[in-house]
Formats: C-alpha cells, sequence, structure tokens
C-alpha cells in the first residue's frame, strides 16, 4: 500500500488532496427499518482477513505521514447502509459478497427473520456500516 500510495504523491500537484474513504470493520449492525420503528437483529461478525486489511491500510497512512508525504488535515466517521428486501437476499448477499470479510452469524440471522416477519409491511433489512473519510495534503 505505501508504494501505491508513493505513486499517488508522485502524480499529485503541489498541495493536492488525497482522499481515503474506506468502510471500517467494525462487527456492523444488522438493522431492520419500518414505520414502525427500528429494531435491532444483532451485529456481523469480522473476518480475520477484514481485520488485518484496515490494520494494513491504517498501517500504511501512519507510515506515509512519519515520513511526511502526506499531512491529514480532517478525518470523519459516518455511516453507510446497504438495504434488502428480505433477511434471506441479505444473507445471499453477504454469503457471496463479503464472504472473506463479514459473516453473519445464525443467531443473527435468525433474529433478523423475526424481527422482520413482525414489523410493518414497509420493513426492509439493512447492515450499517462504518465508513471512515479522511483528507490528506500531499507535502
Amino acid at each position: 500500500m505505501v508504494h501505491a500510495l508513493q505513486e499517488i504523491h508522485h502524480t499529485l500537484t503541489p498541495n493536492g488532496l488525497l482522499i481515503d474513504l474506506r468502510p471500517v470493520e467494525d462487527n456492523w449492525t444488522v438493522e431492520i427499518p419500518s414505520s414502525s420503528g427500528l429494531q435491532i437483529a444483532g451485529r456481523l461478525t469480522d473476518m480475520p482477513i477484514g481485520k488485518a486489511d484496515d490494520e494494513a491500510a491504517f498501517a500504511a497512512m501512519k507510515d506515509v505521514e512519519t515520513r511526511g508525504w502526506y499531512v491529514r488535515e480532517r478525518e470523519e466517521e459516518f455511516a453507510f447502509f446497504y438495504y434488502w428486501d428480505t433477511p434471506s437476499e441479505m444473507k445471499e448477499w453477504i454469503d457471496a459478497e463479503w464472504d472473506d470479510f463479514e459473516k453473519i452469524e445464525e443467531d443473527v440471522y435468525r433474529k433478523a427473520q423475526a424481527r422482520w416477519a413482525t414489523a410493518n409491511a414497509d420493513a426492509r433489512v439493512r447492515v450499517r456500516v462504518k465508513m471512515l473519510i479522511t483528507r490528506w495534503r500531499k507535502m
């Protein structure tokens, strides 16, 4: 990652900006929103590869900051939501797309199914993803 950040550094204009936007592993929450309110089914389980990717990204940014290539100007966390119409659609998607990064445990899936089934007809299923955005200025 440091090599890629070095290449970006070479291509940026003086005082150019690098925007680091990425999800951060945090055992993301499984939620059932509907007009009757928000119900929480539980949390996903972070997988080792996802945690290792996070650690590597944070370490790479710290490394290039220490080298004086970039200065962190601003950093914020915010929520990003993935939505599905049913718990089964959510589970299929997580199993296919996030299989190396996130896992939905059977008890959380069952709670999502139960809460979705008893919610209002407009209920959906979502996962609240923790996102990080950081603005870095080239030095």
